[in-house]
């Protein structure tokens, strides 16, 4: 390679690595998988090296229109996939604490519950929610990015505004979600079913993330009652040895569990005037690497 391609070669990646933190963070919230994120971006990499560099106004456009598009097409493929996982699938856990490469100009579409909501959108209407929500495109360009008319983007939208409205409740404020955390550790280790009934909201639903590599739930929990009678049969083999950290995941406070060093579980929820309203217990292995590495 002479010196001139390296220059230039050198100048696609001086520009690809100034805007990866929002590729990653569009393409993590299109996925909910850091690994799959990652491998649209190292796609979107090689083909930024074949691209006719030199025509492109906007690289930042460009980079972020391929990354999107490539999230679309990656998307479907993942809710195919996930047809056949075994149990309840929950996005992958990352550590927010240091804001690792998310490009979050704003925490929306981040939370593990919100990410388990989008999954019921089409992957384009997915795609338009995130770049508007999470990074504030312009409705024009949000339309030219998923190749549709603005007028649809904005359909889009409200669309998944409105899905996600209807399926959430308010949420109280960091402290309070912080206190009922600390309060749900204290009685689920201690195995107090009358506390964990009381910090249950009455239709709470629990889901368990392990595709039957460890041990969980294979459906989802509902009601006070039956979760708070599983989590006390659990509690001798699930608690034993725990090393739990209270940390910022997907934005939001979760508790991640080490065993010998190693972490074995993440466990977050959503909380409203009602009291806790999801449950969700990431215990895959696999979908462990991205909360608190080498911890």
């Amino acid at each position: 390679m002479d010196e001139t391609a390296s220059a230039t070669l050198d100048d696609a990646a001086e520009v690809f690595a100034q805007v990866r933190p929002r590729l990653f963070g569009i393409a993590y919230r299109m996925l909910g998988s850091a690994a799959d994120a990652e491998d649209v971006l190292q796609e979107v990499w090689l083909r930024w090296q074949k691209a006719d560099r030199s025509v492109v106004e906007n690289p930042a456009a460009y980079l972020a229109t391929t990354t999107t598009r490539l999230a679309i097409n990656a998307t479907r493929t993942a809710y195919a996939r996930r047809e056949t996982y075994l149990g309840p699938w929950l996005p992958e856990p990352i550590d927010t604490s240091a804001d690792p490469q998310l490009g979050a100009e704003r925490a929306a579409a981040l939370e593990v519950a919100v990410l388990l909501l989008l999954e019921k959108l089409t992957p384009t209407e997915r795609a338009a929610y995130v770049l508007r929500e999470a990074f504030d495109y312009p409705y024009a360009q949000i339309a030219e990015i998923i190749q549709t008319s603005e007028v649809t983007a904005r359909q889009y939208v409200s669309r998944a505004r409105k899905h996600l409205s209807a399926e959430r409740r308010e949420p109280v404020s960091e402290d309070e979600q912080k206190k009922l955390m600390s309060a749900f550790l204290a009685a689920a280790q201690a195995g107090d079913l009358s506390t964990l009934e009381k910090l249950f909201a009455e239709d709470v639903v629990s889901y368990s993330d392990s595709n039957g590599l460890a041990r969980a739930a294979r459906k989802p929990i509902h009601g006070a009652v039956a979760l708070a009678k599983v989590i006390r049969a659990y509690k001798a083999h699930f608690w034993t040895g725990a090393e739990i950290v209270q940390t910022p995941v997907n934005g939001a406070i979760a508790a991640v569990l080490k065993r010998d060093g190693a972490v074995y579980g993440v466990i977050s929820f959503t909380v409203s005037d009602e009291g806790i309203d999801q449950v969700m217990w990431m215990l895959n292995p696999t979908k462990l690497s991205a909360v608190l590495p080498g911890a």
